[in-house]
């Protein structure tokens, strides 16, 4: 291997020093590069994926990834959607996700499953490879959720969340806090089965679908626009509902 072109002082901000290791969080790091590197790939080398990363100040001045950087250069890192006003600076983003959309990993499925519970559109598969979420996020302009490190590297991928979180109810609150979604919650109108929309239906065009007893002490259902699944107020949406209680509590 060659040798190193130079070194550069990198510090990375607020929870990008999760990527981080932990004797060097919060801590101004000296790094190696080499001709052809970036300010991107000084990053990721250090275990920070890009898509967490909505500012980088280069001696102060804001650059985009692919800034070449110069020996002795002071390289700053800070969060997506951290809590600062960086109006005057250059954000790392095409475009910002007005209506978010989401694409969830794999392994996921419950945080998906509670998304959708509070009217969030997201679309998830039990068996979708690395690259086709990568295409679905690019192509649909879907944010990426996922606890894979090295998917959120992918340079196709621009929106993204690394979920810190093991918890379904706590990935849950940390998506909506960290894109601050309070105000975007939309509880029971979307199939928590294929994702599409709710609407109201009269009783009379869904009757024949339904059990006898549901049809006898339910009034009100809704059926979804793509899969045609009927919906109604049952024991189950009593505990959706004491769930979402719970979430917006958490809020």
């Amino acid at each position: 291997m060659s040798e190193p072109t130079g070194y550069v002082d990198v510090r990375a901000y607020a929870e990008l020093n999760d990527f981080v290791d932990a004797e060097r969080r919060g801590l101004t790091v000296r790094r190696p590069f080499r001709s052809h590197q970036t300010v991107k790939d000084v990053l990721e080398a250090m275990g920070i994926p890009h898509t967490e990363v909505d500012l980088i100040l280069v001696n102060g001045s804001p650059q985009g990834f692919g800034h070449r950087p110069s020996a002795g250069d002071r390289i700053a890192a800070y969060p997506m959607f951290e809590a600062l006003d960086i109006a005057p600076a250059s954000r790392l983003r095409p475009v910002p996700l007005r209506n978010p959309r989401f694409v969830v990993d794999v392994n996921l499925g419950r945080l998906a499953r509670l998304l959708r519970v509070l009217g969030f559109d997201v679309w998830w598969s039990n068996n979708a490879d690395d690259p086709t979420l990568a295409d679905v996020s690019l192509g649909q302009q879907r944010i990426l959720l996922t606890r894979d490190r090295g998917l959120l590297k992918r340079r196709a991928i621009t929106h993204g969340l690394f979920v810190h979180s093991q918890e379904p109810e706590e990935q849950t609150l940390e998506v909506v806090r960290r894109l601050d979604l309070r105000q975007r919650l939309a509880p029971f109108t979307r199939c928590m089965c294929c994702n599409g929309t709710l609407a109201a239906v009269p009783k009379d065009e869904v009757i024949d679908q339904l059990e006898p007893l549901t049809a006898r002490y339910y009034q009100k259902f809704s059926r979804c626009a793509d899969c045609g699944r009927i919906y109604w107020a049952g024991s189950h949406h009593a505990r959706l509902v004491s769930l979402v209680e719970r979430l917006r509590g958490q809020l």
